[in-house]
């Protein structure tokens, strides 16, 4: 369904009470703590990936205490092993990142030479009920962004949504509008990845189960991100880009 945005303005008011109430009732977690790069490494190897992770909460590790527990790190992990190779990871990530902040701020920030930029953007935009076209001009404008700092033969990963409309935290209507417009938010990503060359797109995997979520029941868990940097790692081993040195 795309009836998200009509029906929020429809539903405008009662939205506007019941995400008041979210906000009020919802603990404010930081991002984690510790070093925002690293390097991996797996016995013996040679082969250098580089990874940088771009976008909002999740990529900064909201819901985890240390950074160590945090995706970008346990990405970089994962990598290395399936990959048997060091991974040197970076971030550039902020709490309450747009699409819009990614490509104007956190994108130009990031490292250069990267093999892997993975973007982690959408919640926010979903939030605020950016409409699909904005979304999409600004998804390109952050890819643009982003393969400047991307190596020749190198990936650009967009990350799904989760679908929101799964999300307990959030009451009826207020979830089902989110839902609708989170979904095609995503299924934009899809498209914009499958026109572009040396981008790719990861649906986000489902999280439902309570123990995988943080005390504010809405950002993963260190278990959650594991499982999260498992699932992305299984599926960029198989559609490597070459390894730098």
């Amino acid at each position: 369904m795309t009836a998200g945005r009509p029906a929020a303005m429809a539903l405008s008011p009662l939205l506007v009470r019941q995400a008041r109430r979210v906000w009020q009732r919802t603990p404010r977690l930081p991002e984690a703590s510790g070093d925002r790069s690293g390097i991996e490494s797996t016995a013996d190897a040679t082969d250098l990936l580089r990874l940088l992770v771009v976008g909002e909460s999740t990529a900064a590790g909201v819901g985890v205490t240390n950074m160590r527990d945090a995706l970008p790190c346990q990405l970089a992990v994962a990598l290395a092993a399936r990959r048997e190779c060091n991974v040197a990871w970076s971030m550039s990530a902020q709490t309450g990142a747009t699409a819009s902040i990614a490509a104007r701020e956190l994108a130009p920030a990031a490292p250069i030479a990267q093999d892997i930029a993975l973007v982690m953007v959408g919640v926010n935009d979903a939030l605020k009920f950016t409409s699909r076209r904005t979304w999409r001009a600004r998804i390109d404008h952050l890819i643009n962004e982003l393969e400047k700092h991307v190596r020749p033969g190198g990936q650009v990963v967009l990350a799904g949504l989760p679908d929101l409309g799964r999300f307990g935290t959030f009451p009826q209507p207020l979830r089902a509008v989110l839902g609708w417009h989170a979904r095609a938010l995503d299924r934009d990503l899809k498209t914009i990845a499958k026109r572009s060359a040396g981008v790719i797109y990861l649906a986000m995997p489902p999280v439902s189960s309570p123990e995988l979520f943080a005390e504010d029941r809405f950002h993963p868990n260190a278990a959650a991100y594991q499982v999260l940097a498992g699932y992305f790692a299984d599926t960029l081993a198989t559609t490597k880009p070459e390894k730098g040195g």
